[in-house]
């Protein structure tokens, strides 16, 4: 069953300059794995984490470090913990789909919250 659905878009080019001028933004946002990434796939991570708050009803006291996006031999995975998963397990999500897309200066995610 659908516990909850997310979609986030995010202008690359604004993502990029908001990473400059703001430096610790990077690790406010990103886990280490994620860091080295190029901006348009740090855009769409950031996307995609803000699709999973929005699936969860967006939560107050959500930590970024406690969400992160990870690739398997299927395409890209949800990885939660602490304060994103305490939130996942209280609303019986056991299950995450999630698709990413950037186009025209856009990256874009989906996520689909299932039990």
């Amino acid at each position: 069953m659908i516990i909850g659905i997310g979609v986030d878009v995010v202008d690359i080019e604004r993502f990029g300059r908001q990473l400059e001028r703001t430096p610790g933004l990077l690790d406010r946002l990103f886990v280490p794995a994620e860091r080295g990434l190029n901006t348009q796939s740090l855009a769409a991570r950031f996307a995609a984490k803000e699709s999973v708050a929005k699936a969860l009803g967006a939560p107050a006291g959500m930590n970024w470090q406690d969400c992160w996006i990870g690739l398997d031999e299927n395409g890209p995975t949800i990885h939660v913990k602490d304060t994103v998963a305490a939130v996942a397990k209280a609303k019986g999500i056991k299950h995450w789909h999630l698709s990413m897309s950037h186009d025209g200066g856009i990256s874009t995610a989906m996520v689909i919250a299932e039990s």
